[in-house]
């Protein structure tokens, strides 16, 4: 059997990565990892702890359903998991308890934000950090000249 960790956020952008990787024919066992978003502090000022976790549930379990009703064929196994304390150490440690596996980072990039890896070894992605060519601050210094 086939063993794939899918670490996801967005059920729509996962599933454009997931549905290619599945194999006719193949058993798999899905250990989907959700990573809720986090409540800002003024937001979790004003909620209680077990507000929270409750939240986080709900919002993985709806995310959880939406990826499975899509993905799974006959044969295959899911396993759920939410992420508690840091990506790379959860995912380590599935796979010291679950044996060897596969990982794939199915969360959906979000500008100006550097999600943390999934793995020890994964390479940072430049993808979230604002950049800006010398040629457009060069055009917008001259923008800004000319206006004056």
């Amino acid at each position: 059997m086939d063993k794939m960790i899918v670490v996801l956020d967005d059920a729509e952008f996962a599933l454009q990565q997931l549905l290619p990787m599945r194999v006719n024919g193949v058993a798999t066992c899905w250990m989907l990892v959700a990573c809720p978003p986090r409540l800002t502090r003024h937001a979790s000022r004003w909620v209680s702890r077990s507000a929270r976790e409750a939240w986080r549930a709900k919002w993985s379990q709806d995310l959880f359903d939406k990826v499975e009703a899509v993905l799974l064929k006959p044969g295959d196994q899911v396993r759920r998991f939410e992420v508690k304390g840091t990506l790379a150490e959860f995912t380590e440690s599935l796979q010291r308890d679950m044996g060897p596996a596969r990982v794939l980072d199915a969360r959906r990039p979000k500008l100006g934000y550097d999600a943390p890896p999934a793995t020890e070894g994964q390479p940072m992605s430049r993808d979230g950090r604002l950049t800006l060519s010398g040629s457009t601050a060069a055009m917008g210094a001259l923008l800004i000249l000319a206006a004056e």
